[in-house]
C-alpha cells in the first residue's frame, strides 16, 4: 500500500502543479474525492477477512456496534467506501 501512496503522490503532485494555475479547479475537487474513495476500497480489499475489518476499524476509532455491523457487511467494496457522513449529506442535497 505504502508503494501504491507513494506512486499516487507523485502522479497527483504533477497535476496539482500543472492545473493548480488554472481557475478551472471543479474538476479536481470531484477527482479528489473518487480518489480518496478508491483509497478506502484498497484498504477494504487488503483488510479481506470480517475479524481484521472490525479490529481495523475499532483501531480507528469507530465504536465497537458499528464496526462490527460495516465489517460484517456483505456489500461490494466500493459501496462500503463510501463513509456514513457523505452517504446523509447526500439525502439532504
Amino acid at each position: 500500500m505504502e508503494y501504491r501512496l507513494g506512486k499516487l503522490n507523485e502522479y497527483i503532485r504533477g497535476w496539482m502543479n500543472y492545473f493548480g494555475i488554472s481557475q478551472y479547479y471543479r474538476p479536481l475537487q470531484d477527482l479528489d474525492n473518487w480518489l480518496r474513495r478508491r483509497i478506502r476500497m484498497c484498504y477494504w480489499k487488503q483488510w479481506r477477512y470480517p475479524r481484521t475489518k472490525v479490529r481495523k476499524l475499532m483501531e480507528l476509532g469507530i465504536p465497537k456496534d458499528f464496526a462490527i455491523m460495516t465489517g460484517a457487511s456483505s456489500k461490494s467494496y466500493w459501496h462500503l467506501s463510501k463513509p456514513p457522513v457523505s452517504k446523509a449529506r447526500a439525502s439532504r442535497q
